[in-house]
């Protein structure tokens, strides 16, 4: 019995000695980390640098090496993130009076730095047990101006509403940074809920001056219970606004309308065609000329509309890494909406790129059964444009954007490692899988099956009215799809650009169900629209019109980024439309995917029914 308990005591004290920030379990007096993490200008969140290139307290660590760093995956070393220890002491339920972190001699270079940085607003973020927290370096006083002698920052939300009224760089007056840190933490039982930084104690900047830097901490029992600690940061009257609720309401009126309305037309239209081409060969001798002039429409190209598309392996390269992106959004929304993912750093994006390595032998099966349905001969060629098309795209890109933020020095460059490590699993996991999906794509899915012979002279496509040529029904159809989306994509564009934590994806799940929606009626209706003007030519005018969407998303990032930011700088330009390029492309692909499938489903359904001579 004596052993049994010895044992039990012992397995207590190993676990009481594991209790950290990755269980977010302590004991009262148990070390608790505080993690620097960056330092940026408030109007440019993509333009970050590590948070000592500020002359604040050097971090030392132990017997002289390198201070402690805590590396997280893959997407936190994507978005940025550089967690170095802060050598602050914090003692889970201990609080802390003024203590002095270090005494700093500053000269010009120092106080040049400092003015800079809060002259352009900026901010930092500490981590502690995976809480974000914020804080400004300093403020500005002109002579018209009182020092408001303190400033607090405990959500980004809380962060702009403080940045709102003090947004314009000054030219006189004098520069203050703050000295003083004050951290009130709340617990509840053995874990931490929540902390607030309040940043006070101003001093001007003078060279030549010593600054001595303190902190306090204050701990204080709360009854908020610790999954809902994250809920703070979550902006409710942001994200559940009215307008909000009524957008979605209204894109889902707009699908009703138009489905029922394409329903309507294209059956009356089509039960109309059927019943004349169904007619007997009299009937059709005693018609008059004004009724066989209404005879030519989409019947007469019958015998070219299976036929191969121009570029074909460039066709099904996008087709099946389309579908494979909108299996890719449909797992990565239903996964956060079940894991909340967006409460961890980096979380989302690294559960896109897994995702995406692990569907690519989607994309190769869709894009191989393509290509060997429509005799396609190049299906490696068509193999290797799935593999690398859109990831050679997004790399270069990625790469432009990496050189810049490498001249800046900032955190938003991707180490060289992080590179190794997401080419490692393009080649090992997702090109090998987009290989054997394309060979079993073409081996299951790959015999020709069209309801019509394809004719060996093509039939030359008559001069149709402007508003039925490709390029203007490419240009259109993307419409109706932005305008079920725009709403939604105002917020997301918010969230991503405007410290916004994005969490409503019940919301975006549903506006995906409509985007797609919308975009195989308009689909449809434009390649039945091309048809009836006989020309057979519809494959890649079905995509461009879907994908024309991403377009017009982008023309509205333009102006989003005019208009609704405050974003300066060649560093942050590059980046915002580096990342709103890539965003839009794979939008494009996804979108010009669906309605290339539903307008061939369409076309194979209409001219199965059809009696051919």
């Amino acid at each position: 019995m004596r052993r049994v308990l010895v044992a039990l005591c012992v397995a207590a004290l190993i676990g009481a000695a594991s209790a950290d920030e990755y269980d977010h379990k302590y004991l009262v007096g148990d070390a608790v980390t505080l993690w620097v993490n960056k330092v940026g200008p408030f109007n440019n969140p993509q333009e970050t640098y590590n948070y000592h290139e500020l002359p604040f307290c050097k971090v030392e660590g132990v017997d002289g090496k390198r201070p402690k760093h805590k590396w997280g995956g893959l997407g936190e070393i994507l978005e940025g993130n550089e967690l170095i220890d802060s050598n602050m002491e914090f003692r889970f339920r201990h609080d802390q009076p003024k203590k002095t972190m270090c005494v700093t001699s500053l000269d010009a270079n120092d106080v040049k730095k400092f003015k800079r940085a809060i002259r352009h607003h900026y901010w930092y973020e500490f981590v502690m047990d995976d809480l974000p927290i914020w804080g400004f370096v300093g403020e500005h006083v002109d002579e018209r101006s009182t020092l408001t002698g303190s400033k607090s920052a405990t959500t980004t939300a809380e962060a702009a509403d403080l940045m709102a009224d003090d947004v314009v760089e000054h030219r006189g007056g004098t520069v203050y940074i703050y000295t003083h840190k004050t951290f009130d933490i709340s617990y509840n039982g053995d874990r931490i809920i929540g902390v607030n930084l309040t940043a006070e104690n101003p001093k001007p900047l003078v060279p030549g001056t010593d600054l001595e830097f303190t902190y306090s901490v204050n701990w204080k029992p709360t009854e908020t219970k610790f999954g809902k600690r994250f809920e703070r940061y979550l902006d409710y009257n942001f994200f559940e606004h009215q307008i909000h609720w009524f957008s979605i309401f209204n894109s889902f009126m707009m699908v009703i309308f138009l489905t029922g309305l394409v329903s309507m037309i294209l059956m009356r239209t089509l039960r109309k065609d059927y019943a004349k081409y169904s007619r007997d060969d009299d009937d059709i001798e005693a018609m008059d000329q004004g009724a066989s002039m209404e005879e030519s429409g989409w019947k007469l190209v019958h015998g070219d509309v299976f036929r191969a598309p121009r570029y074909l392996p460039a066709l099904s390269a996008l087709i099946g890494t389309g579908v494979q992106m909108a299996l890719l959004i449909l797992l990565v929304i239903l996964i956060t909406i079940f894991g909340m993912l967006y409460e961890g750093r980096g979380t989302i994006i690294t559960v896109f790129i897994t995702c995406y390595a692990l569907t690519s032998f989607v994309g190769g099966y869709v894009s191989g059964g393509y290509n060997a349905r429509n005799e396609g001969k190049s299906w490696i060629k068509a193999m290797l444009l799935t593999a690398g098309l859109f990831p050679g795209l997004c790399f270069g890109i990625a790469f432009a954007l990496n050189t810049v933020a490498i001249f800046y020095h900032s955190l938003a460059a991707v180490p060289f490692g992080t590179m190794v490590v997401i080419f490692v699993m393009w080649s090992c996991i997702s090109f090998p899988l987009v290989l054997f999906g394309t060979v079993i794509g073409r081996n299951w899915n790959g015999a020709p099956d069209n309801p019509c012979r394809v004719k060996a002279i093509p039939r030359p496509i008559p001069e149709a009215p402007w508003f039925l040529t490709p390029n203007w029904i490419s240009v259109a159809g993307g419409l109706l799809p932005f305008g079920s989306i725009f709403i939604e994509t105002y917020f997301v564009f918010t969230s991503i650009w405007s410290y916004k934590v994005y969490y409503v994806y019940g919301f975006f799940l549903l506006v995906f169900c409509i985007l797609v929606i919308v975009t195989l009626c308009i689909t449809i209706v434009g390649t039945y629209f091309l048809l009836n003007a006989e020309n057979h030519k519809w494959q890649w005018t079905a995509f461009n019109s879907a994908a024309s969407v991403a377009g017009y998303v982008y023309l509205y990032s333009i102006y989003y980024f005019a208009f609704k930011t405050k974003m300066t700088g060649f560093f942050q330009t590059c980046f915002y439309f580096g990342y709103t390029a890539m965003f839009c492309l794979a939008l494009g692909i996804t979108t010009g995917a669906i309605g290339y499938c539903g307008a061939s489903a369409f076309v194979r359904k209409i001219y199965r029914n059809i009696k051919v001579d």
